[in-house]
């Protein structure tokens, strides 16, 4: 039985209590743009802090070195973009996460949390045409946050404090877990009202399509992306939508917002219909409906697609995403045999496509190692090792082969190079901290350990590897490396103390 998304009954539990509430009304003065009221912007990110915490430790919240890669490109383009147009002051910008979490549900949906936090539903991933399209979506939820939408509610409606509103948030994120707890949440006054407040008003989806549009194009996306998004819903829409498009719900698409967007297309140009998917994001789409808990069936069904007599009859992109969705089907049916034969013909298919024959090998590796045949994958890997400096998604499998291979001392350094880059890659600590444990390093294992616990802002947990990495420290005789390493977690440790001292003042 597929399992009911953490995020899914959140929004669900949001929204039922938003139609029950009287809608903001649109004659009240907002604030300028970009004034987040009276909440300050480290109050925000506190709340932002906490719902992060609890989708972190969700079965379906979903780390994939390829889906985030793809989301992060987009992301980071957007952000800059926002940067330059003066969106995103300087104190935001220090003082929010910027974090997309991808979660594995199958409904379309995307939503902006406080404090930088958004979240991303593989659904939508899987629908999407183009990156275009999906840069819409991220854009007009990146404006929301940038121009303190939830803050200038919260201001608006004056009902509760913003650590109250957080705290309302949290136990929605609990009652999840409980029917009875989800209907106390619910039917109570006070939940009925901050609720409310998180529901956006028709201004504010105004606003963020007419700020997120230029925070687009300025990134350099096709302006058509947002007209094309928005006449994907609008079809969702007029077909009585069943439950699949949440986004609808919580992002009401009006005739007014609809014919906005496509009076900006004339003044900015670009084609006039809709765009074929490019190869790369055909098979990233097909990844995204493959890892979003479709079922035993469906995954039979697409695993058998590549020999129906139809396949021939489609475009390369789609004949790419089709074969694409086939062999990691067949890879999560443990059918490796077949899983490694498609992977073989979308090589073929993707040929003199470097984007696409990238996205192909990646799958191709992944498929390797989950049959053990590290010799297929080290030769699929030959051309990353040559290129020296690789991408997050090819080291990683780099790392796992390493180990695999019995050599994890040829893991370390990239990996330890990266995590000091990018301190808060809770995927690259794990990688490291499996390494250090083939090498029989457990002092800088438990450590790592630690800092995968840290980065998702577990810091009971963070707090119990450090203890326990100290403890070994103190059992005997240390190298000069490890003095240093043992200094390290004496810190880390105060730090990860000191936070869930702050974390337990917030409850």
């Amino acid at each position: 039985m597929a399992r009911s998304s953490f995020v899914r009954r959140l929004i669900a539990s949001l929204l039922t209590v938003a139609m029950l509430m009287p809608p903001v009304s649109a004659q009240n003065q907002l604030p300028s743009m970009g004034d987040g009221g009276d909440m300050s912007a480290g109050a925000e990110r506190q709340i932002g802090d906490r719902i992060a915490r609890e989708l972190y430790r969700d079965p379906d919240y979903l780390e994939d070195a390829i889906l985030d890669e793809y989301v992060l490109s987009i992301w980071q383009a957007l952000l800059a973009a926002a940067r330059a147009r003066g969106e995103l002051s300087p104190e935001l910008d220090e003082r929010f996460a910027w974090t997309v979490l991808l979660g594995r549900d199958a409904s379309v949906n995307a939503f902006a949390l406080p404090g930088g936090y958004l979240g991303l539903h593989l659904g939508l991933l899987g629908v999407v045409n183009s990156k275009d399209e999906l840069a819409s979506v991220l854009a007009h939820e990146l404006t929301h946050v940038t121009q303190r939408h939830i803050s200038r509610l919260m201001a608006q409606q004056n009902r509760q404090t913003p650590l109250m509103i957080g705290a309302l948030i949290l136990a929605a994120l609990a009652a999840s877990k409980s029917p009875e707890m989800a209907n106390a949440v619910l039917t109570g006054g006070q939940a009925l009202a901050a609720q409310n407040q998180l529901n956006f008003s028709r201004d504010m989806e105004r606003e963020a399509d007419r700020v997120g549009f230029g925070v687009m194009t300025q990134a350099g996306f096709e302006p058509r992306g947002f007209v094309t998004m928005f006449e994907k819903l609008q079809q969702a829409s007029r077909l009585n939508d069943n439950g699949s498009f949440p986004y609808l719900r919580s992002h009401p698409l009006t005739t007014e917002r609809i014919g906005d967007m496509q009076a900006r297309i004339p003044l900015t140009g670009g084609p006039a219909g809709p765009q074929e998917p490019t190869m790369a994001h055909a098979m990233l789409a097909a990844r995204a409906r493959v890892l979003s808990y479709p079922g035993v069936d469906l995954l039979r069904a697409w695993a058998n697609e590549p020999d129906l007599p139809a396949f021939a009859t489609i475009s390369p992109a789609r004949r790419a995403a089709v074969l694409y969705a086939a062999a990691l089907s067949a890879e999560r049916l443990r059918d490796h045999g077949r899983a490694t034969a498609l992977a073989r013909r979308l090589l073929a298919l993707t040929a003199g496509n470097p984007e696409a024959t990238r996205q192909a090998r990646l799958l191709a590796v992944d498929i390797a190692l989950a049959a053990n045949n590290l010799g297929l994958a080290a030769s699929l890997m030959e051309p990353a090792v040559a290129a020296g400096a690789m991408p997050r998604p090819e080291l990683l499998q780099l790392a796992q082969l390493r180990v695999r291979e019995g050599k994890p001392d040829l893991a370390i350094d990239p990996l330890q190079t990266w995590v000091t880059r990018y301190p808060m890659d809770a995927t690259a600590w794990q990688a490291l901290a499996v390494a250090y444990r083939a090498q029989n390093q457990m002092l800088r294992a438990i450590r790592a350990e630690g800092e995968v616990q840290m980065a998702r802002m577990d810091y009971a947990g963070a707090v119990d590897r450090f203890k326990a990495a100290r403890a070994l420290s103190a059992k005997g005789s240390l190298e000069a490396a490890d003095h240093i390493e043992a200094s390290i977690i004496d810190t880390r440790l105060r730090l990860a103390e000191s936070r869930l001292r702050e974390q337990a003042l917030q409850r």
